[in-house]
């Protein structure tokens, strides 16, 4: 059964429609704004991701006749509702922080304007798209800032759901790997893919040298030969008596990483394989991969820990009504609106964030309310207008914007111990609203 982007919501979002189509104040004006409020717990910095799929998304977002009428029968929406969700498109305007960019506690990281109701149905998606991807996207800037330029290959498609999988490629991309093990991604966005054997192989044949001569004859000597099947030391040198010493390279997935990476360098010169690289596997993550800074590796895979939640603690953006009007039409005036509960204290208004730098790292940022005047660097972009896409930058470009973004932040930020949120964005009291 194919489902539509529209039922992809929590229930309440429609039971709240029904009652605005009833009240008929389902149209009048509107701004949602999306944020989070802290950041994972000692983190510094965080990487926006997931925008370029939410458009699309967004721009498919409708229900079917027989979406609608089972949404009816099951007592979720009144008939009048139903009526106005069978002619569904959005139609309003999504302004954002480009994707690849960094966010901090506060910083508004998408506006949504447009009819009450239509703002509010893609809330669940909204939230769904950006946690999801900006947690990823955000480990992975981690993961690539610990490796010191030393290639990622993200291969963490089985430990997730299959169509998270994609995404998680995708994610993680954008934070700096360099490729990954998931076909779909590389056929979808054009990102480099990877991968030669597994243990598996290598137990099927009948000799780990049969295994080996398999994977050479069909790839050539610049292929990748997993050598710790059966013992390390022994299979790098079953793997340069098959391949030659200008095998690519060898993997390592288990053991004490360091101590066998220093080894299997030394065996590899020994042998002549000077320039074979090794590859590292086995439950990486920055914090491991910062305590290999020192060993000979050449390259990590890393699967687990950035696919899961064991790697990275959700991003918890919200996404939250600032302003109303209480009245139809374009011009009826908005008021703004802001959550006053305890620890969950939000700002009112539409906002514009921008972001100050010292010597080309980030110093500062703020936002403005009801104003574009703003002191530095204006952060959000125009991604949609009408309920059309008109910011659509390819994977490449977002993925370079991520770098020089991470590039802005001063070395104890990108550090993986744990430290306060590099800034905290609040109402500027100095700037535009001096």
């Amino acid at each position: 059964m194919r489902i539509s982007p529209g039922l992809l919501t929590d229930r309440y979002e429609l039971t709240m429609l029904s009652s605005w189509v009833n009240d008929g104040s389902v149209d009048n004006r509107a701004v949602f704004e999306a944020f989070a409020r802290r950041l994972p717990e000692g983190r510094r910095y965080g990487v926006v991701a997931g925008l370029d799929r939410l458009l699309r998304l967004v721009e498919r977002f409708t229900f079917t006749d027989d979406e609608v009428e089972w949404l009816v029968a099951d007592g979720v929406v009144s008939r009048e509702a139903a009526a106005y969700l069978r002619d569904f498109r959005f139609s309003g305007d999504i302004d954002a922080y480009r994707e690849g960019d960094l966010y901090f506690p506060g910083s508004p990281v998408v506006t949504v304007t447009g009819g009450l109701g239509e703002c509010l149905l893609i809330e669940t998606l909204l939230l769904s798209v950006l946690n999801h991807d900006t947690a990823i996207a955000s480990a992975a800037a981690r993961m690539a800032t610990a490796a010191g330029g030393r290639p990622l290959v993200e291969m963490g498609s089985r430990r997730t759901h299959e169509a998270a999988a994609i995404a998680v490629a995708r994610a993680a991309y954008v934070g700096g790997f360099a490729s990954t093990s998931n076909l779909a991604a590389g056929r979808l966005y054009g990102i480099p893919t990877v991968g030669t054997a597994s243990h598996a192989f290598t137990l099927a044949h009948e000799s780990e040298e049969a295994a080996f001569r398999s994977q050479v004859e069909a790839h050539g000597t610049d292929t990748t030969l997993l050598v710790d099947t059966f013992d390390i030391t022994d299979g790098i040198r079953t793997a340069i008596k098959v391949a030659g010493p200008d095998l690519g390279a060898v993997r390592i997935d288990s053991g004490d990483l360091a101590d066998e990476a220093q080894k299997a360098r030394l065996l590899l010169d020994e042998l002549g394989a000077t320039e074979t690289r090794i590859i590292a596997t086995s439950d990486l993550d920055e914090f491991v991969i910062t305590a290999l800074a020192d060993a000979p590796i050449d390259g990590y895979g890393v699967g687990t820990r950035v696919a899961t939640g064991s790697g990275h603690p959700t991003a918890s953006m919200v996404y939250k009504l600032v302003a109303v009007s209480d009245g139809p039409g374009a011009d009826a005036p908005m008021r703004p609106v802001a959550k006053k509960s305890a620890a969950k204290v939000s700002v009112g208004g539409h906002k514009t964030a921008f972001r100050e730098y010292a010597d080309g790292l980030v110093v500062r940022e703020a936002f403005a309310v009801d104003t574009h005047d703003v002191p530095g660097r204006p952060l959000q972009v125009a991604a949609m207008r009408d309920g059309r896409i008109v910011h659509q930058p390819s994977i490449e470009e977002i993925r370079a914007f991520a770098a020089e973004q991470l590039a802005t932040l001063p070395a104890d930020a990108t550090n993986v111990a744990a430290g306060p949120p590099h800034v905290t964005v609040s109402l500027d009291q100095e700037g535009a609203r001096a």
